[in-house]
């Protein structure tokens, strides 16, 4: 049926239980942390700023999330760890950044100015960082069957740089609106239209790195992949936040600076996006010369446009569930093969035929609706 060789062994039962005790202990943590971060900010703000600050931060949230919803769109990752990170970034990274300011309270001299550029530049990059990456460290400790390749990574690195932007906004929202004279519209346009994404590009090159290191096989701790990953997301996050010290208007340097590198990242996560494509496209045509796909199928399925259409096609009939059965059991066939050929565990010795039963199924219970 294939070339590539079967896996030799399959994960134990008792892994599978030690991930669900680990998913539910990892869960309570970001609901305990969550809690005790928005009641920090009540207590801060007030509740009634608070939520009206929150409200306001769910606008640049849905932005960021359109834009991880693109780029995800090839095979979606389960709710449940996006959520979680998420969450992680929400809570757990923004609880870790609050402690270490409250213990450390970064203070070098006597000069405000330079306090706050060292706080800024240097302190709020490292801890922000760390925090943010630990929610795509732990999803590749627990989960790295799910991380097929580097937008993967990027994508748990973008849920939970959303989430802890998130909660910043709220921060920030909350204390414009306080302070009152107009402050508000500019932190808004400025942290919600202008640059909803900067959390995002800074913590993608962690994701970015674990994602390439799950793909390798890289089996452990990979404590080496994060850190690595970390130096550009710190650097890039010190850039960003330090510049704004020295230049004389933001707008210039928004333009000349914020503009190209959000360009660049556009560029970067279309390229992951294509790669991505190819390889699915890849092992598509593979099945179909075995004759287990149509051309007509893999025409849609190796195409996200066309896919789009022919969802908007199954929907029209009455099978879009059917539809989505079918599409998400055939990509998932196809990334199990591309993990397979770079010899990385299955989830059983017997994942190919499984697969290739469940689209056979899903084919019929589709064609099934569409005759009803």
């Amino acid at each position: 049926m294939t070339d590539i060789p079967p896996p030799t062994r399959s994960p134990r039962r008792g892994r599978g239980v030690l991930v669900g005790v680990v998913a539910v202990v990892g869960f309570v943590v970001v609901g305990w942390a969550a809690l005790l971060v928005f009641d920090l900010l009540q207590g801060v703000l007030g509740p009634g700023v608070f939520v009206f600050a929150a409200v306001l931060a769910l606008i640049p949230l849905g932005i960021v999330a359109a834009g991880i919803r693109w780029l995800d769109s090839w095979e979606p990752e389960p709710p449940s760890a996006t959520w979680f990170a998420m969450g992680f970034g929400a809570a757990v990274a923004v609880l870790l950044a609050l402690v270490v300011d409250d213990i450390i309270g970064v203070r070098v001299a006597s000069d405000q100015r330079l306090d706050m550029f060292v706080g800024a530049a240097i302190q709020a990059p490292i801890v922000e960082e760390v925090g943010k990456g630990l929610a795509v460290l732990l999803l590749f400790w627990w989960g790295r069957r799910r991380i097929d390749g580097p937008i993967d990574g990027v994508v748990y690195a973008a849920w939970a740089a959303a989430g802890f932007a998130f909660t910043e906004n709220i921060l920030y929202f909350g204390q414009a609106l306080v302070g009152g004279d107009g402050q508000i519209l500019g932190t808004f346009v400025g942290r919600g239209l202008m640059s909803p994404f900067a959390h995002l590009m800074f913590t993608a090159f962690v994701g970015y790195s674990l994602g390439r290191a799950a793909e390798r096989g890289v089996k452990g701790l990979a404590l080496g992949p994060f850190v690595v990953g970390l130096i550009p997301a710190i650097a890039l996050h010190a850039f960003w936040n330090g510049a704004l010290f020295f230049v004389t208007s933001f707008y210039t340097y928004f333009f000349l600076v914020q503009v190209p590198l959000f360009l660049g990242l556009i560029a970067w996560v279309a390229w992951l996006r294509r790669q991505k494509g190819a390889v699915l496209e890849t092992h598509l045509f593979h099945y179909g010369k075995l004759g287990w796909l149509h051309t007509s199928e893999i025409a849609f399925l190796a195409d996200t446009g066309a896919r789009k259409q022919a969802r908007a096609w199954a929907k029209s009939r009455g099978i879009a569930s059917e539809f989505d059965q079918f599409v998400r059991h055939t990509t998932r066939l196809a990334f199990d093969r591309h993990r397979a050929a770079r010899g990385l565990p299955a989830a059983t010795a017997m994942w190919e035929e499984e697969g290739l039963v469940k689209v056979a199924q899903a084919r019929e219970v589709m064609r099934a609706g569409l005759a009803g």
